[in-house]
């Protein structure tokens, strides 16, 4: 589990196709915390580590999670945000996190606020997920607020601290990225669904 609160920006070192696996080497600050069999939040997917060497460690993402998030878009030399997973009795400083994404958006504005930076997505809607305004979203790993809600798309505001620590600062317009929408959200929207 996760908060949605970036720890650190990680550089994708090396990617590897083996079947219709992906393995990806990344380097970051914490790598000599790690160990082999963590769980690590990358662009809010959840990998498992399962090398590590000096700096850098290697996490493998299958045929599923390629296909459901925008991790096979990944290249060399891109920044990834990177969260540990949450410890038991951590203060939750996000939102409740599980690092299984939901499906990907794209990002169709981003404007600047005079101090605060507007971010505007669209999703496919007929996966049944939503967003409300002041609800939480998980954006590429980032935990956020929403401000506005459509049916097929909502807008975050991003601090400027969040912009400069995230890679937020090198999203532009086109651009896909990984969403998981609130944990709770889901459990109802499914529950409403089974009612009817």
């Amino acid at each position: 589990m996760f908060t949605g609160i970036v720890e650190t920006l990680g550089l994708v070192k090396r990617i590897e196709k083996e079947k219709e696996n992906l393995h990806l080497t990344i380097e970051s600050s914490f790598t000599d915390e790690l160990k082999i069999d963590q769980s690590v939040s990358h662009n809010g997917v959840c990998l498992t580590v399962v090398d590590i060497q000096d700096s850098q460690y290697t996490v493998t993402a299958i045929k599923e999670t390629i296909e459901k998030t925008n991790i096979g878009n990944l290249t060399v030399d891109e920044y990834v945000n990177l969260e540990r997973g949450m410890k038991l009795g951590d203060r939750l400083d996000g939102h409740i996190v599980q690092g299984h994404v939901d499906q990907t958006g794209t990002c169709v504005e981003v404007k600047d606020a005079d101090g605060s930076t507007y971010y505007t997505f669209v999703y496919d809607p007929s996966l049944h997920n939503i967003t409300i305004e002041k609800g939480s979203i998980t954006i590429n790993g980032v935990s956020l607020t929403v401000v506005d809600s459509t049916k097929n798309g909502f807008s975050v505001a991003i601090i400027p601290y969040t912009l400069e620590n995230t890679t937020f600062k090198y999203l532009k317009e086109g651009d896909t990225v990984n969403l998981e929408f609130d944990v709770i959200g889901k459990y109802v929207t499914r529950l409403q669904g089974l009612k009817e």
